[in-house]
């Protein structure tokens, strides 16, 4: 008998109709002689409700009470999906986070799983049970309830199929698994069969939906098999899993982009050790993530610092980095959110000489200028005018004939 962990992400239980065909989908699995753990999300919209009214009536609060507040919308879902599969016939055993329990450290609405004691799931399923278990949630050491922040269903799900040593742990969502770009911008994209763990981070990390970056980062370390899935459909999606052998030939895997990239520029600031790591550590203390970094050789004993963060951080990453220009006494700031990031990805590019300097002349030919360059073992990431982001997306999947 096979074990497998399902995932279903919230927009597949937004309505009545979805949960019940859910039910359905969870039963013919169990049918086909297999243990069934299932994971579920809250309904689509509803993590967002919940937050927007926490803001609404008490502004600026976080911590056990908020936790215990944005995890109720799991708690739905479960107890919706359990009483369907209950009104098909079939036994269920359903569980909060904490009644599992699935463990974690104490950094509310960010919290880490540090452990799952999977005893008391084996038994339901030593009993014939199809076992649902709400996401995105634990417990921590003091017995508080604990969430695992946006996207925390997936690592969940993946943790999961790690301790009931799951054959496979399959993530359901609107996405029929992973392709070589965006089918909505590049007409002749295709479905990715099989992609490595290490390629996946990239995509994630550059813009690719589909499966979030700490599920990746968890199946990677424990070598849990994923199998992005669609929930509207019973094809096979894309197997995320270790990197064997990298088909000769195939050079890039795919085309990523991310339009909610902007850019900062600190123009004329002092050429001496500290400046960018005092910009850069007051970002961090404030929460925002920078991304591409770029600092220019020195001219007359001054430097300009680049950098693209999140459209979203956009206004408070300027302001924190214009008060810090001004103690520096640099000469200027500059934003732009009329950018974008384009990226090309595949573990071929180790193996093959010459891929960026292919990427940048193809751009080149198609008058795109590249305003910053970042690079990895098996990437090439570059920001351009955000106007030209899917022409540049369809003219490297076309150099790269990444859908042959």
């Amino acid at each position: 008998m096979a074990r497998i962990v399902q995932k279903y992400g919230g927009t597949a239980v937004t309505t009545p109709d979805q949960i019940k065909n859910i039910a359905q989908r969870v039963v013919d699995s169990y049918n086909e002689i297999n243990d069934v753990v299932v994971v579920i999300s809250a309904r689509a919209g509803e993590t967002n409700r919940l937050i927007e009214m926490a803001n609404e009536m008490c502004p600026g609060q976080e911590g056990r009470e908020y936790d215990l507040l944005i995890s109720a919308g799991e708690q739905v879902s479960v107890g919706l999906l359990g009483l369907c599969i209950t009104s098909l016939g079939y036994k269920v055993k359903s569980y909060l986070g904490w009644q599992v329990p699935i463990i974690t450290d104490s950094l509310h609405s960010r919290a880490s799983i540090e452990n799952i004691d999977p005893a008391r799931i084996n038994t339901d399923l030593q009993m014939g049970a199809i076992v649902i278990v709400a996401g995105f949630q634990g417990i921590d050491g003091d017995g508080n309830i604990t969430t695992l922040g946006r996207g925390g269903g997936d690592t969940s799900a993946v943790a999961l199929a790690h301790a009931l040593g799951a054959e496979q742990c399959e993530l359901y969502s609107d996405v029929e698994g992973i392709f070589t770009a965006d089918p909505a911008v590049c007409s002749d994209a295709r479905k990715i069969e099989q992609i490595s763990y290490d390629e996946m981070l990239e995509f994630a990390s550059e813009g690719a939906r589909g499966v979030q970056i700490r599920a990746i980062e968890y199946a990677k370390k424990n070598n849990v098999t994923i199998h992005v899935r669609s929930s509207f459909s019973s094809t096979a999606g894309t197997l995320i899993t270790r990197e064997e052998t990298v088909m000769e030939g195939v050079v890039v895997t795919g085309i990523v982009y991310d339009k909610n990239e902007a850019k900062i520029a600190v123009l004329g600031v002092p050429d001496k050790p500290g400046v960018a790591a005092r910009i850069l550590m007051a970002l961090a203390d404030a929460d925002i993530s920078v991304d591409m970094i770029v600092q220019n050789v020195s001219q007359g004993g001054l430097a300009d610092v680049t950098f693209t963060i999140s459209k979203t951080d956009l206004d408070k990453a300027q302001s924190i980095t214009a008060k810090i220009a001004e103690e520096l006494q640099a000469r200027e700031v500059i934003a732009d959110r009329n950018i974008s990031k384009v990226s090309i990805v595949g573990l071929g590019m180790k193996n093959h000489a010459g891929v960026a300097a292919r990427m940048f002349a193809a751009l080149a030919f198609n008058n795109i200028n590249i305003q910053m360059i970042s690079t990895s073992e098996i990437k090439v990431a570059v920001a351009i005018d955000e106007k030209y982001t899917d022409l540049a997306v369809r003219v490297l999947h076309e150099t790269f004939k990444v859908a042959v």
